[in-house]
């Protein structure tokens, strides 16, 4: 157990015996603030900036304030209230501000005023919770200390609206300095801007669409009129490689002082220029799809200037040749330092002499060169290894950029050339090597830094399994060749299945008695996506496999289920019952069978959906929409209820 993880436990073992100790009008907070420091360790594990920990002389302070009362008072029995403040404020950092909320405004006086008067009120981050909770919540602590927040993050499409209604609303959040939207229409975000903008302290902005964006205009053009806007990230789906809809126009007067701007979308290449452009004190740029684009229009260019600042480039390339790219680096990329490029198909990205020649005299200060090529070479092997050879010489060994290349096993030709140590890289794709007697010597990788491990291959080789010791995510493309057990066995090997926090199944055949087993091994996975789910294989006979149901049932903690392909009301009763703690489904189901679900999952007469509050329907043509509102009516489902129809699926929150 690593020392942080100790830490945890001895706070938990020591708080839990004072919550034990607290008398009988008490229980409830006892159980839901157990549960609550019981699920810290799992939260501890994900990689997110807004959970705060004690570091080791918090730790130790606590220690020894909690040791001192055993010693002087050792005939005692103490309750929860006879803690010091100092001490449980030092508890309280552990928590989300809702479960302090819940856990102790309403306990009595002192606890309420603790909370109010707690520095953590400044961070608001409202995850998955009722309809019901959060609108209490929203009245009692929100409204009252909207003054005060510095960290807010809104995690489903209903939650802004009824914080910033009317938009004018966000002027009262003078001191917000972070906000993060997820989920969030394009449409509603139009309203919200033009109050953004008044707010002095506003420096850091995540958005997360979840529609559809058929222009990019309005949405950059109200990014960058944002006067202290230092940090922002983008989230945006745009429909399939329409490109006349694709565009993005910007002039001069755009100038943004973004110095972080993060973009996880398809963002026309023909518009690269301008954005550059208009990002004068940019530093850090990433751009997830930089793609093609075709223009009935051509814009007019901006005038070119230097970007001085700029440090840290990371593109994937979509469609893009190396003479496009190119173009911009000779203009732009003069002060970069660390470059990272994910490309394919053009293999004028593995000429290593035009790669050195463009460094030497356009990248000086070029610290790290991170590339990944995946290509079907049309030579044949021995010309592709000519030309990866290349990256051998002098000019790459001195400045110690190493690189190796992986050949994939059962398609004719594919080859993946990339950069190895000493680079930190977050995403790690596992393929089943092909042999190949004529490969030079394999470079050895850093894979310490890997968080998402994603396996393509339908095979997993027993020799020569590398470790990588900080995987949270699982994702798994194909069917595996091998039995369940061995694949369980060799995936130990590879990553440490206890720390698993999210798994992804993309395969069509991945029978769900191989999923059960694989989540008897990774019972800290919280979020699950399935691509199919085939029922069809289960043994209801089988004592072994009920068993192991039974167990995983128990155990699991997982609470976001992500089911895509179609869904019947059985596979959903099925699911319920595998994963009672769920609190989000996302579901694409059989059309008739969409209202018998319904009034299964709100159904009183049963105890199986208690903490279900968010239900997604995916694929569903606008009728449903008020279908669904007649059916919850008519049967009275629900009381308070919101529900919207965005992008051809059904949302629906309780």
């Amino acid at each position: 157990m690593r020392r942080k993880e100790k830490d945890n436990v001895f706070i938990v073992e020591h708080v839990y015996k004072y919550l034990r100790s607290i008398e009988k009008r008490h229980s409830q907070l006892v159980s839901s603030f157990y549960q609550t420091i019981l699920n810290m360790k799992r939260a501890k594990q994900q990689d997110n900036d807004l959970v705060q920990f004690l570091n080791i002389n918090k730790k130790r302070k606590l220690e020894n304030q909690i040791t001192s009362i055993n010693s002087n008072n050792s005939n005692r029995v103490y309750i929860f209230e006879d803690l010091a403040n100092e001490i449980l404020y030092e508890i309280f950092e552990y928590l989300n501000v809702y479960d302090i909320y819940k856990g102790f405004y309403n306990l009595n006086k002192r606890f309420q005023n603790l909370a109010i008067n707690s520095n953590i009120l400044t961070k608001i981050n409202i995850s998955t919770i009722s309809k019901l909770n959060f609108v209490d919540y929203y009245r009692n602590i929100l409204i009252l200390n909207r003054n005060r927040i510095k960290f807010l993050r809104l995690s489903n499409p209903f939650t802004a609206d009824i914080i910033f209604s009317p938009p004018r609303t966000l002027l009262n959040f003078i001191h917000l300095e972070i906000l993060i939207l997820d989920n969030v229409q394009i449409k509603y975000l139009n309203n919200v801007f033009r109050h953004l903008i008044e707010l002095p302290k506003l420096h850091s902005l995540t958005i997360s669409l979840i529609s559809y964006n058929q222009t990019l205009n309005i949405l950059f053009l109200n990014i960058f009129h944002l006067p202290n806007l230092k940090y922002c990230k983008i989230e945006y789906q745009t429909k399939d490689y329409d490109y006349k809809l694709f565009q993005l126009y910007l002039t001069q007067h755009d100038s943004s002082p973004v110095e972080c701007l993060i973009i996880n979308g398809r963002f026309p290449f023909n518009a690269f220029h301008n954005l550059l452009c208009c990002l004068s004190k940019l530093q850090h740029l990433s751009i997830n799809s930089l793609c093609l684009s075709i223009s009935l229009m051509e814009q007019e260019k901006l005038s070119f200037f230097d970007l001085k600042y700029l440090k840290h480039v990371s593109i994937k390339l979509d469609l893009i040749f190396f003479g496009e790219l190119e173009s911009i680096i000779k203009k732009y990329f003069y002060h970069v330092q660390v470059l990272r490029l994910i490309t394919s198909i053009n293999e004028d990205y593995l000429n290593a002499k035009r790669w050195q020649e463009l460094i030497i005299s356009y990248m000086p200060y070029l610290r790290i060169f991170d590339i990944n090529h995946e290509d079907s070479i049309t030579n044949n092997n021995l010309t592709y290894h000519d030309m990866i050879h290349q990256f051998n010489s002098s000019f790459w060994i001195e400045k110690r950029w190493f690189f190796t290349h992986h050949h994939r096993k059962n398609e004719l030709n594919r080859e993946i050339f990339y950069s190895t140590a000493p680079y930190r890289r977050k995403d790690y794709r596992y393929y089943c090597q092909s042999v190949n007697p004529i490969c030079s010597n394999i470079q050895k990788e850093n894979l310490n830094s890997v968080k998402h491990f994603y396996i393509v291959s339908k095979e997993i080789e027993h020799n020569g399994v590398n470790y990588f010791p900080n995987v949270k995510t699982l994702s798994i493309k194909n069917e595996f060749i091998k039995s369940n057990n061995s694949i369980i066995a060799t995936l130990h090997r590879m990553i440490p299945l206890i720390q698993l926090t999210k798994l992804v199944i993309e395969c069509w055949i991945f029978p769900i008695k191989n999923i059960i087993n694989l989540l008897y091994f990774t019972p800290n996975v919280h979020t699950l996506s399935l691509s199919l789910l085939l029922l069809d294989n289960v043994n209801k006979n089988s004592k072994k496999e009920n068993e192991i149901f039974q167990n995983v049932s128990k155990k699991n903690k997982i609470q976001k289920l992500i089911l895509n392909w179609k869904r019947s009301l059985s596979d959903i009763q099925f699911v319920v019952n595998v994963f009672p703690r769920l609190k989000y489904l996302k579901v694409d189901m059989n059309r008739k069978e969409i209202g018998q679900t319904i009034r299964f999952l709100l159904s009183k007469t049963h105890n199986k959906t208690r903490n279900l509050c968010y239900l997604c329907i995916m694929k569903v043509p606008k009728v449903c929409l008020k279908q669904t509102q007649i059916l919850i009516k008519s049967e009275n489902l629900l009381n308070n209820y919101s529900i919207k129809y965005i992008n051809n699926d059904l949302h629906l929150w309780w």
